[in-house]
This record gives structure tokens, sequence and C-alpha cells, in this order.
């Protein structure tokens, strides 16, 4: 009894400093994943600011016209992922907001000259805009139906809508641009106040808004919980199918935006606005943290994938490297995005696929 009594404390002894050294572990990697896209970030700031000062005896973030184009870069990229968000963390995946964006473009276009030739410039702006996220939400309405009713998996219902909506745009705009005659709409597209662009405000505040709907409400509650747990959400009380159904919406709705704010900038309606924009959009929101398994993700996570990606983007230009290294680079940090989330996933017991 004595021998096996003096054992046990040594055994425990050996053992604990093992589960503090797992525990260490753990909760590094959970500080990696969570912090992933602020850290990308950061890397690229430095690098290429680094590369600048060195290079050309210059600035690349300090620069106020960099900055303001930066920012420019990441608007559109970023109102879809925004609404991408909520659709990925409830497990879902929208593959039709690059068009929905492009048909919300040219819809906005010719409601514009349409109101503008029978009333003032300002109330035509207003009008053309509501006209063209409304149109917007009828494709998001339909992916939510198809999604939520009918069972149609995420990823085949919205890539259908992705043709529709694609041919529908391009129908719509004749196979061409749509120039807009409205002087207070280009206004909107490309003036500043505080040196900062109107549409860089008008993103800041949908974001703040969306932020504030998935982090302090109900709505942002239950769209976590269906993403985690399905089953349980259900048992919970939760109308799942009521849920989806607002998501591809809500989705549809911020594809519609981007396509208004793309067409004040260029002052012209494209079918085709979204078309490079949609992978920017899904990576913006894995780089920014959200799992493509659902149940996690951030707004302000999304923010930071967005930047990253839009840096990478405008840097590259910057530093007269061919754009092409822009999906070089874009595709990299995705890739270590996923490891991340994996080895977060494995360490907290998450399920893996073998």
């Amino acid at each position: 009894m004595t021998t096996t009594e003096s054992k046990a404390p040594a055994g425990e002894a050996h053992a604990r400093p093992q589960a503090d050294h797992a525990d260490r572990a753990k909760s590094l990697v959970q500080r990696i994943a969570d912090l992933r896209a602020w850290l990308f970030l950061a890397a690229l700031i430095i690098g290429f600011e680094v590369w600048a000062r060195v290079s050309f005896g210059g600035t690349f973030i300090l620069n106020p016209f960099n900055l303001q184009s930066i920012a420019i870069f990441a608007v559109a990229p970023l109102l879809l992922a925004v609404g991408q968000t909520f659709v990925i963390i409830s497990g879902g995946i929208d593959l039709s907001v690059g068009f929905i964006m492009g048909l919300a473009a040219v819809v906005a276009a010719h409601a514009i000259n349409a109101a503008t030739a029978s009333m003032g410039m300002p109330l035509a702006v207003l009008l053309g805009t509501l006209a063209a996220v409304l149109v917007a939400c009828i494709p998001g309405f339909i992916n939510g139906l198809l999604v939520s009713r009918l069972r149609v998996p995420p990823f085949i219902g919205t890539l259908g809508m992705f043709g529709v909506a694609r041919g529908v745009a391009f129908l719509l705009a004749g196979g061409t641009t749509v120039p807009v005659s409205n002087s207070f709409f280009a206004t909107i597209g490309n003036g500043r106040v505080m040196n900062v662009p109107y549409i860089v405000i008008i993103a800041i505040v949908v974001v703040l808004v969306m932020h504030y709907l998935l982090s302090q409400t109900r709505f942002g509650q239950h769209n976590y919980a269906i993403g985690a747990n399905p089953q349980a959400a259900r048992r919970a009380g939760i109308d799942i199918k009521w849920h989806q159904l607002r998501l591809y919406v809500l989705s549809a709705a911020c594809a519609g935006l981007a396509g208004v704010l793309y067409s004040a900038r260029f002052n012209a309606g494209a079918a085709q606005a979204g078309e490079p924009l949609l992978l920017d959009s899904v990576a913006a929101v894995v780089i920014g943290g959200a799992s493509l398994f659902g149940g996690s993700g951030t707004i302000l996570g999304t923010v930071a994938g967005a930047l990253v990606i839009a840096i990478i983007q405008y840097g590259l230009v910057f530093v007269n490297v061919e754009p092409f290294w822009q999906f070089i680079g874009v595709g990299v940090v995705i890739i270590i995005s996923v490891l991340i989330d994996q080895a977060q996933r494995r360490f907290s017991g998450g399920r893996q696929d073998e």
C-alpha cells in the first residue's frame, strides 16, 4: 500500500505538466485562429510599407491617397461578404451574389435614368436605389425558398440562381453597360466629405448595422445556433426554415446595395459588375475567421478579411508587381486560414472528416 500510494502522486505530477502544455497549445491555436485576419492584415501592411520605403523611398499605408484607394477597393467585396457572413455562419453559402450585384447595378441605372426625366435628381436616385435593392431581393427570396422549403443544397440552389441572375442582368443591359445621366448619383459615387468617400461612409454604416444585428440581437443568436447544431436549434423552438429564408434575402439585399454603389462609382450599370467579386466575398469571410462548417464568424473579422484582399490587390499594383500575383496571394491566405481553422477544430474536439 505504501509503495502504491507513493507512486500515484508521482504519476499525477507527471501528467499535470503534460495537461498544462496541451492547454497552452490549445489556447495559442485558439488565439491565432481568432486573430488570424488581423495578423494577416498587419503582416501585409508591414511588408508593403517596408517594400515601399526600400524600393521607392516612399510610404504605403501612410499615404492618404493609398488609404482612400484601398477603402474604395474594399467597398463592393465587403458588402457582398457582410451578407455572405450570415449565410456561412448558418452553415450555407450563397454563390449568386456576384450576378445579383450586377443585376442590381443594371436595374439602378435604368431606374435612375427613367426617374430623372420626370423628377428631381436626388429623388430619382432614392427611387432607383430602392428599386434595385428590391429587385435584388427577388432572387434572394427564391434562394431562400429553394434551401429552406425544397431542401435544395445551398451550393446547388444558389449556383443555379447565379446563372439565372446572370442571364437576366445581361438581357436588361442589352449586352453592354448602361450609362447613368444623373450628376447627383455620380457625386455619391465619387464625392467625399472630410476626404472620406461617400461610398466608404455608406459601407461603414452598413457594417455597423450588420455587426449589431449579428452580435446583439436574437436573430444573430439564432444564426449561430443553427450553424452550430441545427437539430438542437430546432428543439429549442427556432424556426429554421423562416430564418434561412430571411438570410438569403439579407444576403441579396447587401449584394443589391453593392450594385447600386458600383453604378454610382462608375456612373454606369454593368451586368458583370460583381462577377470577379464572388470568390472575394467568400474569401473575406473565411479569412475573417468564419468556419465553412458553420457556427462561427464575426462581421469585424469579415471586415479584416476584406481589407486583406483589398491590400493584396492594391499593394501589388503599388509596388509594380504583375496583378496576376494577387490571385496567388489571396489563394495562399485562404489556404492558411483553412488550415488554422482545421487546427482549431482539432484542438477543440470538433468533428474531423477522415
